[in-house]
């Protein structure tokens, strides 16, 4: 009967992260988070990865696709889908030309475990074969309207205007035998097909948004006004 009780209040939990997932517009430590739009400019941005480098969209702007992954080191989903992003990063990166960009949103004063020096420990015991980016004042995240670990935005080619728009926003892969997902949606805009649905709800861990008080204390401004 407990085992019972614990699955249902488990899967009550998740249906509940669904719904909150779906809603473009979500409220997290004060920060009004809205998920960006399928068609959408994706934002630019500029971070540092845990090879000591900064990486932005336009540094790859020949490949055809570009994997925009929020995701990080402590949440259970993400260490449940880690496996499956490397292995994933490594065919497409090397069998097509698509590029993968993981971002971690959750800053070290939120998340111990999610702090620079525990990325570079995941990245080389997992042999990540993409850069991990560290969004450290979250403006990144915030602009994408990330606000679960792990969530996929796919990025098509570069446009005549010279941008990338949005695909795709959805998990990793099909744990919850969803039709539609990661590799899948992939293979679809790399053939040129339309992506059907082209928004997937995903379930994992809230990215730990500072509140106001916390990005004051931390850059002595707020990065998220302008």
């Amino acid at each position: 009967m407990q085992r019972f009780v614990k699955w249902t209040v488990v899967a009550g939990t998740l249906l509940a992260a669904v719904a909150v997932s779906q809603a473009r517009t979500m409220r997290i430590e004060g920060l009004e988070v809205t998920k960006i739009e399928i068609g959408a400019v994706a934002p630019e941005f500029s971070l540092f990865g845990v090879d000591l480098r900064y990486h932005s969209l336009r540094h790859y702007a020949d490949k055809d696709a570009i994997a925009v992954v929020f995701h990080c080191n402590h949440c259970p989903v993400s260490r449940m889908n880690v496996d499956r992003l490397v292995e994933l990063g490594n065919h497409y990166q090397s069998e097509h030309n698509v590029q993968f960009l993981v971002i971690n949103p959750n800053p070290v004063d939120k998340v111990a475990a999610d702090g620079f020096m525990q990325m570079l420990a995941r990245a080389e015991e997992k042999e990540f074969p993409f850069p991990y980016l560290y969004d450290e004042t979250q403006q990144t995240a915030a602009a994408y309207g990330s606000r679960r670990t792990d969530t996929v935005f796919l990025l098509g080619p570069v446009d005549e205007e010279g941008n990338r728009r949005v695909a795709f926003i959805g998990p990793v892969d099909n744990r919850g035998n969803e039709p539609i997902h990661m590799a899948v949606a992939l293979d679809q805009l790399l053939a040129g097909e339309e992506i059907e649905p082209s928004e997937i709800a995903t379930v994992g861990c809230t990215s730990k948004y500072r509140n106001a008080q916390e990005r004051v204390a931390r850059f002595g401004y707020d990065p998220m006004v302008d």
